[in-house]
């Protein structure tokens, strides 16, 4: 059964299967979609609840947060109805246009209101958001990583680049500040900076990223929904170097048919 215990590490338990907020927050990344994430889960916080509840009820005790109003209405809600979860959380998220990113923008975020905030929640780790991460401004995020291992949480660093931010990362970032990656990774390589993605070229992108030695998070496991979550699993299944996974659904009943189908692999 994959990605259904705790993964121990520094004396932290991490649910190896994270609810990712990117349709509560109606990235834009799902096209027309978004629009229609907009009205029935950002804009109604209860809606947002009741998908997390199904999403709990189906065995999932992580959620990704991020510090906005609504999504941290929704996840109260939530919790008010007996939802458990460890949150882990992303620290510095900025409304930055997903499509054509500012990343200037992206580093004027209010960074450490965030770590206050999900500090007083049940929070083993937190992530550096991949705006200010892919901005490569290598000292912003070392004062952040360091900022959040103060806390006693684990730390880790999200991109949208796992191609060319892994191959930056030992050049520029002191690599004992951080222990998990969080990447967008699926079998058609989409929203990941690699053209083609056969098997040599899988190999050869996997290796590079093991030699980092941090525990993997895998995002976008779904391809923003183009993949069909039957695909998606049959190809995690294959990857073994995967630690965890971040995966959003957008209704109650994708929580309840995705995270039991997860279960069978």
């Amino acid at each position: 059964m994959m990605f259904f215990e705790d993964l121990e590490f520094k004396g932290k338990s991490i649910p190896q299967t994270i609810l990712g907020y990117g349709p509560f927050m109606a990235e834009l990344y799902y096209g027309h979609r978004s629009r229609l994430y907009l009205d029935d889960l950002y804009s109604n916080p209860q809606n947002a609840a009741d998908v997390i509840i199904e999403s709990y009820n189906q065995g999932i005790r992580a959620i990704n947060l991020v510090n906005d109003s609504n999504l941290l209405k929704a996840y109260d809600l939530a919790v008010d109805a007996g939802c458990e979860m460890k949150v882990i959380a992303t620290i510095g998220k900025s409304d930055v246009d997903y499509l054509n990113p500012n990343y200037e923008v992206a580093k004027e975020v209010d960074w450490d209101d965030d770590i206050e905030l999900f500090s007083s929640y049940d929070c083993p780790l937190m992530f550096v958001d991949e705006f200010i991460v892919d901005g490569y401004d290598w000292k912003l995020t070392s004062k952040i990583l360091s900022e959040i291992n103060s806390t006693g949480s684990l730390s880790g660093i999200v991109t949208a680049f796992p191609s060319r931010t892994t191959d930056l990362l030992q050049d520029n970032l002191d690599m004992d500040l951080f222990d998990f990656y969080m990447i967008p990774f699926n079998s058609l390589s989409y929203m990941m900076d690699i053209n083609a993605f056969n098997a040599s070229q899988r190999q050869e992108f996997v290796d590079r990223v093991l030699k980092l030695n941090k525990k993997i998070i895998a995002t976008r496991v779904l391809a923003a929904g183009v993949l069909k979550p039957k695909e998606a699993f049959t190809f995690l299944k294959t990857t073994e170097y995967i630690d965890a996974i971040c995966m959003g659904v957008a209704k109650i009943e994708e929580a309840s048919e995705d995270f039991p189908l997860l279960k069978e692999y």
